[in-house]
């Protein structure tokens, strides 16, 4: 199922949010991205009914098997993307992190294996 880029957004926010801290709730979602505890709310809703977070005792938030699978799959895009930018095109981490945010979304799959392939003859 193809999500949008927010859903893609909220599960990497998710993954990262569980490994600094181990549990994740609306409220930290909501202070990582900026957004109302009510939009986060909305949101949850759509990916529980994709399948992809479950929302458990005291409104701990956890992503399913198929939800941890496609945030690392979103994440590992921005990390390859952030040091192909910094590697290759010696942008400043700053620049780097910005950009990989918004290119992790849209960038093909044959796009990123070719960055992949570069980064890895530059080593």
């Amino acid at each position: 199922m193809k999500i949008q880029e927010s859903g893609e957004n909220y599960l990497e926010t998710i993954l990262l949010l569980e490994m600094r801290n181990g549990v994740v709730h609306a409220v930290d979602i909501a202070n990582e991205l900026g957004y109302s505890k009510p939009s986060v709310t909305r949101a949850m809703g759509v990916l529980k009914k994709a399948g992809l977070v479950d929302q458990v005792a005291y409104g701990t938030i956890r992503l399913t098997d198929e939800g941890r699978k496609r945030a690392n799959e979103i994440y590992g895009r921005h990390v390859l993307i952030k040091e192909f930018l910094m590697s290759v095109l010696s942008l400043d981490a700053e620049t780097a992190e910005t950009d990989a945010c918004r290119i992790e979304h849209i960038v093909s799959e044959r796009t990123v294996e070719r960055m992949r392939a570069v980064l890895h003859e530059k080593k």
